[in-house]
């Protein structure tokens, strides 16, 4: 751990190392990797799993093997959690594509639109585009009018993204058995209702032999005898791993979907010699994961032919898949005498903090973001500390070459690589991925918005199945800084980008015995008794701020979720910083079933005369600061004129203004829209 990058081992402390009642029981590094090891090897038979233990061990060692976070956090650790990182819940109906404009809400959700062969072709020709709902065409527009809609949407702020949908059903190895409509977060998983997203990756920068030499290549024997192992430690998540849901469960047992990737590609192209997005760099990545792809499906094969097949394998059907039929020859034998434990096996996730654990090496397939930056890191007593970020590629050359030794000219970045060299990395791997990719193609600013419309139909033609890109904006701002010379007093804009870049490793602040609070009385129409919050302050730097929520109330209905709220809430307020943001989220959320007036305003929910009541709390204790009514402008009144019949109540903002437009429930106060 004593070489590790400083973030790397703030990481593993904070996010993955076990801990009981503040005492770590991980010591190090080598402890986590243990535990991990010990409780994936428990879906083994019982007299072998202290060697499967033992040479699960031996492919963390290294960060070689890096399984997704959930993973590392959750085995091993007794807590009642599941270790899949994230499940689909069911089919979205149509809405989305400007919902991203708004700066404050839906901010941490992904969004993406499904697009078919047949409308890319109509967009292609220029042609029309019916648009249907149940079946039944309600208007017909022209296809690039759409497709221009959605592109500027993106374009201005960085959402939504494309997926490809009919490209994804027609490759999918369970083609047979169900249709994909949605994709976990960040896109690499298409998943079918209560589908589980169940990652890991191999570190390509680890299997470099003899960086930066003339003779510097992948040690393809060491990749060969460590894909295994980690296609038979995610095969055995699926037996160890709890799940919220029944019908989750029911799904990952009878399709065992695993997604094998890699990171630090990118890295690894350095240590290579080849620059990302070269024609060299293209083909040797082509033949690294082609290598990788067989490994896995092999793998996958031996442990049909050890544990059997996955349940709904079907021999024939499974073998007529597009995806299958371009394996080799001998692993299509394989699958037809012996079928294939995972139905699924590989994919590209974007590994995050992962790949930050992992001594900061490139996240997935995406090209190094910047060799050295500055992170903001915000600290338990408050401060801010500000240190360096160093690439695992980079700070390795500099070791072995030399401080002031002239860096290569495969040291590229992604700020001066262009579109086109995104593009044919994500396609280039795609062949030999049977789920999907998680890549962002960055595009500078300035970029004319021709130039930008043609990435996603370069992305289209070379074979992705789908395309997300990120062009700085004022709406998201840049997710990281690099080095930059500031003035000597920040611009408004200047201090805003800086927050962009804080990240949140705070510990708990400790409780005291004693904390004081207030307690305040509501009632709710649907509830027969009254509802108590208690909301207790600490005093930190001169400054009074809430710490802790208790929700209370005779009524037992509420009790699950009352609970859940009270942990989530407080567990926000100890780890310090601006929480002000609770108070807006809670007072965003609607009831389908109506809110009520409270003192001559509407409260859209519950959970909103809460956020008001914590509201109130925290302007009483100073935390907050009144509004000045004399600088605050007046809300503007809408007015619905000319509507025929009288309106109805708006089920999103209260107000007595939705009307019938083309068939479609319109608010015309807040905008909201549901058609059907």
């Amino acid at each position: 751990m004593n070489d590790l990058a400083p973030i790397s081992t703030q990481i593993w402390d904070m996010k993955y190392r076990l801990k009981q009642g503040g005492s770590a029981i991980d010591a190090t590094m080598e402890d986590t990797w243990t535990r991990v090891a010990t409780a994936l090897a428990q879906a083994e038979k019982p007299r072998e799993r202290a060697q499967w233990a033992a040479r699960f061990r031996e492919v963390l060692d290294g960060f070689r093997f890096l399984p997704a976070g959930r993973i590392v956090a959750g085995a091993g650790t007794g807590r009642q959690v599941t270790l899949f990182n994230c499940f689909v819940m069911g089919t979205i109906p149509d809405s989305f594509v400007e919902v991203k404009r708004d700066p404050v809400r839906l901010r941490m959700f992904n969004l993406s639109v499904l697009v078919t062969d047949a409308f890319m072709q109509a967009v292609e020709t220029d042609a029309d585009w019916d648009l249907k709902f149940d079946g039944e065409v309600f208007r017909t527009i022209r296809a690039r009018d759409l497709w221009d809609r959605i592109m500027t949407a993106t374009y201005d702020v960085a959402e939504p993204g494309v997926i490809f949908i009919d490209r994804i059903n027609q490759r999918n190895n369970l083609h047979y058995c169900e249709t994909i409509a949605a994709t976990n977060p960040c896109g690499e998983q298409p998943l079918p209702p209560y589908g589980a997203c169940l990652l890991g990756s191999m570190n390509l920068a680890t299997f470099v032999r003899h960086p930066f030499e003339a003779d510097a290549s992948l040690d393809e024997e060491a990749l060969a005898e460590a894909v295994p192992l980690a296609v038979r430690m995610m095969d055995n998540v699926v037996d160890v791993s709890l799940f919220p849901l029944e019908e989750q469960r029911r799904e990952a047992l009878a399709k065992r979907r695993i997604g094998l990737g890699v990171t630090g590609l990118a890295d690894a192209l350095i240590m290579c010699g080849l620059r990302y997005g070269s024609p060299d760099a293209v083909a040797t990545v082509e033949r690294w994961m082609d290598a990788v792809r067989r490994h896995a499906y092999q793998a996958s094969i031996d442990l049909a032919a050890e544990k059997g097949a996955f349940p709904l394998f079907d021999r024939d059907a499974y073998l007529a898949g597009e995806s299958i039929s371009e394996l080799d020859d001998d692993l299509k034998a394989g699958i037809a005498k012996h079928g294939i434990r995972n139905a699924l096996v590989t994919s590209i996730a974007p590994t995050g903090t992962i790949s930050l654990l992992a001594d900061n090496v490139s996240s997935g397939l995406e090209p190094v973001f910047s060799f050295t930056y500055d992170r903001t890191v915000l600290m338990p007593d408050g401060s801010k500390k500000v240190e360096e970020v160093s690439d695992f590629a980079y700070r390795l050359y500099r070791r072995l070459k030399g401080e002031t030794a002239e860096l290569t000219d495969a040291f590229v970045d992604a700020q001066s690589l262009t579109p086109h060299d995104h593009v044919v990395m994500q396609a280039a791997v795609q062949k030999y991925v049977d789920s999907s990719i998680s890549k962002t193609i960055n595009v500078p600013e300035d970029i004319a918005f021709e130039t930008f419309k043609d990435v996603y139909r370069e992305a289209y033609r070379t074979g992705c199945k789908g395309c997300t890109t990120y062009r700085p904006n004022l709406i998201t701002g840049s997710v990281l800084a690099t080095k930059r010379e500031e003035p000597e007093q920040a611009a408004p804009e200047t201090a805003e980008a800086e927050a962009h870049e804080i990240v949140h490793l705070t510990k708990p602040l400790d409780r005291p015995t004693f904390l004081p609070g207030a307690t305040y009385k509501i009632k709710w129409a649907d509830s027969d008794h009254a509802i108590y919050i208690t909301v207790n302050d600490i005093e930190q730097d001169g400054r009074r701020r809430p710490f802790e929520v208790f929700i209370n109330s005779k009524n037992m209905e509420h009790f699950a979720w009352t609970v859940a709220l009270t942990r989530m809430i407080s567990a926000v307020f100890r780890r310090g910083g601006d929480v002000s943001f609770v108070v807006d989220e809670l007072k965003a959320v609607f009831d389908p079933r109506g809110g009520q007036w409270v003192k001559g305003r509407y409260v859209p929910s519950l959970l909103a005369a809460i956020g008001d009541v914590i509201e109130e709390h925290m302007l009483a204790i100073g935390f907050l600061k009144a509004p000045d009514a004399e600088t605050v402008a007046p809300k503007p009144v809408k007015q619905v004129i000319n509507i025929g019949t009288a309106p109805a109540q708006c089920q999103s903002c209260g107000s007595v203004a939705l009307v019938k437009q083309e068939g479609c429930d319109l608010c015309t106060a807040c905008g909201y829209s549901k058609c059907g």
